[in-house]
């Protein structure tokens, strides 16, 4: 199995932490996206971008799509719920974590964005954040008590807001937020899938 990742792409880094979180075997191959990509891109990725996924003859380029592939591939940990109404939900806070957070994200990651479009987009992006703090006090995870992929795409997004200017308040109403943050980023497999350049990702603003 070979995983094409950007190294600091928050797309390709929820992908690595369910490598990291099932323990798969993988050749995880790193690309900065502003230098050379694989040249070998545009014949596995028809809209020639990373994330990819290839494993055997299967040839996996959508995010959602290669970590629903690696779920059901290997089944545990599982990280979808068992039940058909638990897994809709799950799906449906991914979509809305889709539809919602990662434009706003992806369009703040750019290499060439102005100051008022970035600043704009930071403030939807603490809307969002201030949005999730009450929904975090009901369970250990993201509307669950165990963790699951949606997970995986908080904690991606989730460790760039330093990276993107966003401070959270040290205040006792964000107080879930913050145990929520520290949950994610103290699992082994979170430390695991952090690259290099992530790790010096979260001080870039500081």
């Amino acid at each position: 199995m070979i995983f094409y990742s950007e190294e600091k792409g928050h797309h390709s880094h929820m992908i690595r932490i369910v490598l990291a979180e099932k323990d798969i075997a993988c050749d995880i191959k790193e690309f900065d996206p502003e230098g050379k990509m694989p040249e070998e891109l545009p014949t596995i990725n028809p809209y020639n971008k990373l994330p990819v996924l290839v494993e055997r003859e299967v040839t996996i380029y959508e995010p959602r799509v290669i970590l629903e592939y690696l779920d059901e591939r290997f089944p545990h940990p599982p990280l979808l719920p068992i039940y058909p109404n638990d897994k809709a939900e799950c799906r449906l806070l991914i979509h809305r974590i889709e539809r919602d957070w990662l434009p706003v994200v992806d369009r703040m990651m750019r290499p060439k964005i102005s100051q008022k479009e970035f600043d704009s987009l930071k403030k939807e992006l603490v809307g969002l954040v201030s949005g999730i703090v009450l929904v975090l006090k009901e369970k250990p995870y993201f509307m669950s008590d165990e963790f699951t992929l949606v997970d995986c795409y908080m904690a991606a997004i989730l460790y760039r807001l330093p990276y993107l200017g966003v401070s959270l308040p040290n205040t006792k109403s964000f107080a879930s937020l913050s145990a929520y943050q520290e949950k994610l980023f103290s699992r082994p497999s979170f430390e695991l899938s952090l690259t290099d350049s992530e790790r010096d990702l979260k001080y870039s603003f500081n």
